[in-house]
């Protein structure tokens, strides 16, 4: 038997936990953008394409990495965007040299640490 023979990926879903669900949605919608497709105090879902980051409540705001990555044409508009809310660029901007990319760290105001990227304009 194939291993996917029984079955088809539909979609992936990336998940951060949240403690005010209100505060995290208003934050991935409108600094990033995102399409919120359905909200309520214990699930949220918010999509860009066909990417789709969901919300989990009861987070307890405690720091830990996701590996949850944006990557934006202006990662320094992206930062100032990010601190105006009151979230934490926990990394600033950091060019990467031969890997092609500038890249920072934030934590949402929920404690996800969130890496933020743009990649470096050949001239």
């Amino acid at each position: 038997m194939k291993p996917r023979e029984n079955f088809r990926v539909i979609g992936i879903k990336y998940l951060l936990s949240a403690q005010d669900m209100d505060r995290a949605v208003t934050f991935y919608r409108d600094i990033f953008g995102l399409e919120v497709i359905e909200q309520s105090p214990w699930w949220s879902e918010l999509r860009y394409g066909s990417a789709i980051v969901a919300l989990h409540g009861g987070g307890t705001g405690e720091r830990h990495p996701t590996g949850l990555s944006f990557t934006v044409d202006s990662i320094s508009a992206a930062c100032l965007a990010i601190e105006s809310t009151g979230a934490e660029i926990t990394s600033q901007p950091e060019d990467r040299g031969e890997e092609g990319i500038i890249l920072a760290q934030f934590a949402d105001a929920e404690g996800n640490i969130v890496m933020l990227s743009e990649v470096k304009q050949i001239t």
